[in-house]
């Protein structure tokens, strides 16, 4: 490590660290492997500081801080884990569990739905201390096909909201009501579809509970088989979202962003994070068709639906030019599909007339 390229150093559990300025705790703690919970946090938003369980203890200051809205001062010396905090970090958790109805969530739920479940057994939480009354209203009028709105398990950690206006700019979703009656909700507490929601899923990905899911995932739940991820990249346009495409049995169960995406860092749109269910399809082409005599078009095999095409493709060419073939690549095929529809048409027929049906 170049401790040039830092500005000063704090002392983290012990340990001198280098530290770049404007670096809050929690950034520093992450960039040295501490393991800090929180509920609240999402790297891609400003810090909120909500749920309190990123607290650390400073020298010198009377009670712990939150490590992820605390900016590292030089000479700092910060304690990450120590029997006061472990305490309040596991009083908290029972606090938030003791008001959630479901604490066993499906991982097909969101990129982050069982934060809270894991923090849970982490902490062996009591779950049932605080029992009580509880807030949050669930929304199962909201019949729209992509998003769950499972308030009752909402713990009002705001990423949902706060992804939406800094991520997104939609601000289709907010919060109304204040301290116990708070209530996550979009305007004039509508539908999400009646509202500015463009259905990009960044709110299901986020939340640390379940409390907003993929409708179309969950309904996999029951496809037996563990779950595999696999990285790709989504077909629908040029921008090269990363994604992670979930499968159980080599079937598609569910699509997940990447977050160390290089081109839309966990973020997607409705197509790429909902329009998968294409592939398992029963309508789905599974066989070449070609016209025969009567006009109507008929399965046949590969090696007759290549021929036949070849010939088409050459006659056209012969009698019209070069110019008369134009190529469209499906935005659901792979991309190295794609690529070798440009060339085909590029390289066999030296023309660009090439296009993408997403493009539009």
């Amino acid at each position: 490590m170049d401790r040039n390229q830092y500005d000063y150093e704090i002392t983290l559990d012990g340990e001198r660290v280098p530290v770049t300025r404007g670096e809050t705790i929690y950034e520093v703690s992450e960039r040295h492997r501490k393991s800090i919970p929180t509920l609240c946090y999402d790297p891609r938003l400003e810090p909120l500081g909500a749920c309190r369980l990123c607290i650390v203890e400073i020298e010198g200051a009377r009670n712990p801080v939150a490590s992820c809205t605390t900016v590292a001062q030089s000479g700092m010396k910060v304690t990450t884990k120590s029997a006061r905090l472990e305490m309040h970090r596991r009083v908290l958790m029972e606090m938030v569990g003791s008001e959630n109805r479901d604490l066993d969530v499906d991982p097909l739920s969101g990129y982050a739905s069982d934060e809270m479940a894991t923090l849970l057994d982490r902490y062996d939480a009591r779950t049932k201390r605080f029992a009580g009354s509880m807030s949050g209203t669930s929304r199962p009028d909201d019949d729209n096909p992509f998003i769950l709105r499972d308030y009752e398990n909402c713990i009002s950690c705001y990423r949902c909201v706060r992804v939406c206006a800094e991520q997104e700019g939609d601000y289709a979703i907010s919060m109304m009501n204040r301290g116990f009656e708070t209530q996550i909700t979009t305007e004039f507490e509508g539908l999400l579809k009646d509202s500015a929601c463009t259905f990009c899923g960044q709110c299901i990905q986020t939340c640390p509970t379940g409390a907003l899911a993929d409708v179309k995932a969950l309904a996999n739940k029951d496809v037996p088989g563990e779950t595999e991820k696999t990285r790709t990249v989504c077909p629908y346009c040029g921008v090269g979202c990363s994604v992670d495409v979930m499968t159980r049995d080599d079937k598609v169960v569910g699509i997940l962003p990447a977050m160390d995406g290089p081109a839309n860092k966990g973020a997607l749109c409705v197509k790429g994070q909902f329009a998968f269910d294409f592939v398992s399809h029963p309508e789905r082409l599974a066989a070449p068709l070609v016209r025969g005599d009567d006009g109507e078009l008929h399965e046949t095999d590969w090696d007759t639906a290549l021929d036949r095409a070849a010939t088409g493709f050459a006659q056209a060419a012969e009698n019209h030019g070069r110019q008369s073939v134009y190529g469209i690549a499906s935005g659901r095929a792979p991309h190295e599909a794609a690529y070798m529809m440009q060339r085909f048409i590029r390289g066999g027929f030296g023309t660009n007339q090439i296009d993408n049906c997403s493009r539009a």
